[in-house]
């Protein structure tokens, strides 16, 4: 998002703006002022329909995301999965509606938080809360970015936790967790008054790979650590077993999915109507490409077969990896950061798999924490005039590896603490023998795929 929210916020209050400048239109004789008048308005009605309409790409993520983790586990949780991604974002926009965003971008605090606009200034109860079109606007597309970073966290924890834990652990990633970070980082969009400290030191995060991506990976890094493995996921000598997800076709429809959204969630960052959203869609896709193709020849390599999984999450991990960089790096540099996001990503989940014996169903720590980082980190080295490699010296990398850190502190340590609490006080994972045939059934009482599913013992 950048700094080109100011220019948007500027065109805002546009009822009043409109009065002025028609009564401007009435008075003879000031044909460039006229001409002003209806340029300015254009522009500020292409913003919000712009803006709007890549709240509502965004939004269709959720769906991706859905058909995502659904296919990548068993066929036994796809119900409850699906139960999981509607959840986060209809209890999630609520949430961020009353408590998120006046946290995120309400007047600032200290540099932590912010302390207005809840529930956009309780006004809007009444019908008269003084927003106009822009505001709204653009607390509708930052609400469906609260909702994708909750929907990252279920991935990780997939299959084994409580459906009533879960929700609670929504409700605090939405309301809390992801708007004190963001406001720290993006607080800033709503004007100087909403400045968080780390904005302040330029921190390059432009449409979210460390607000959005990398907060929602760690907190399900915590999540799966506090969780443990699914039931038959290691050997008693330790070593590793695939649990192979129950339909690929379904997973690489989200995949296409989310790509496609992804084309509200950077170019959107905008939020104006102008001619950079073309370089950034550019960006965008090159970067899903090259971490398709690193994934799939990494894989290829390390597994003797070009892997079907491996390679979908290569194209999510070029994703994640540009969204921070998108609009300030050439193309070349976004099919750099593509490959390295897909070759991290296949080296991630075998790590976190076999080595830290981190059982993450669906790779969602790799594709967002991990790959998030590398991101917000790129932008320090490949941003035009101020990355490292680009003759910008190492100011901006260490300022990247500032928000980084502090994202990872913030999100697993509050995740970690808030999944602890979670399970002291009401218990956070199923039975055993409620894993084993299945969350649909133990939590919801149905089944996905009723009168095809075969259960086994693990």
């Amino acid at each position: 998002m950048g700094s080109m929210f100011e220019n948007g916020r500027g065109i805002g209050r546009t009822a009043v703006a409109a009065a002025a400048l028609m009564a401007l239109l009435l008075v003879p004789g000031l044909a460039q002022a006229q001409e002003e008048a209806v340029e300015f308005l254009t522009q500020a009605n292409a913003n919000i329909l712009w803006t709007l309409i890549a709240s509502m790409l965004v939004m269709f993520m959720q769906a991706g995301f859905a058909c995502v983790e659904t296919g990548f586990t068993r066929a036994k949780n796809a119900g409850n999965i699906c139960m999981k991604n509607a959840l986060d974002f209809g209890v999630g926009q609520i949430l961020f509606f009353l408590f998120g965003f006046g946290l995120m971008f309400g007047t600032d605090l200290g540099g932590l938080i912010g302390t207005d606009n809840f529930a956009l200034g309780l006004g809007s109860v009444v019908g008269q809360d003084g927003f106009d079109g822009w505001s709204y606007t653009f607390w509708f597309f930052q609400s469906v970015f609260a909702a994708t970073a909750a929907t990252i966290v279920s991935g990780a924890v997939a299959e084994r936790i409580k459906f009533g834990t879960y929700v609670v652990i929504s409700i605090v990633v939405t309301a809390v967790i992801y708007p004190v970070f963001g406001h720290w980082a993006w607080g800033s969009l709503a004007g100087e008054a909403s400045a968080g400290w780390l904005s302040g030191f330029g921190f390059i995060d432009f449409a979210g790979s460390t607000v959005v991506h990398s907060i929602g990976g760690w907190v399900g890094l915590a999540g799966a650590l506090v969780l443990g493995p699914r039931v038959g996921k290691y050997t008693a000598d330790g070593k590793a077993r695939a649990i192979q997800g129950h339909n690929i076709p379904l997973a690489t429809l989200g995949v296409f999915i989310l790509w496609f959204g992804w084309f509200g969630f950077n170019p959107g960052s905008t939020t104006i109507a102008d001619d950079t959203i073309g370089l950034i869609a550019v960006n965008t896709s090159l970067a899903a490409c090259a971490g398709l193709v690193a994934a799939m020849i990494t894989s290829w390599m390390r597994f003797g077969k070009p892997d079907i999984s491996m390679s979908l999450n290569g194209v999510l991990a070029g994703l994640v990896a540009i969204t921070a960089p998108c609009y300030n790096v050439s193309p070349v540099s976004a099919i750099v950061i593509g490959l390295v996001g897909g070759f991290i990503v296949v080296l991630s989940v075998e790590l976190l798999d076999k080595v830290l014996k981190i059982d993450d169903p669906v790779g969602a720590i790799s594709v967002h924490g991990v790959c998030g980082a590398w991101g917000t980190i790129a932008a320090g080295l490949f941003a035009t005039d101020v990355g490292l490699f680009m003759g910008g010296g190492i100011n901006q990398t260490l300022v990247q590896l500032l928000g980084v850190g502090t994202a990872f502190v913030w999100a697993f340590g509050s995740g970690f603490v808030l999944f602890s609490i979670v399970k002291a006080v009401v218990g956070i994972r199923v039975s055993k023998e409620e894993e084993i045939r299945g969350l649909d059934i133990g939590e919801h009482g149905s089944e996905a795929y009723n009168g095809f599913q075969v259960f086994t013992t693990e």
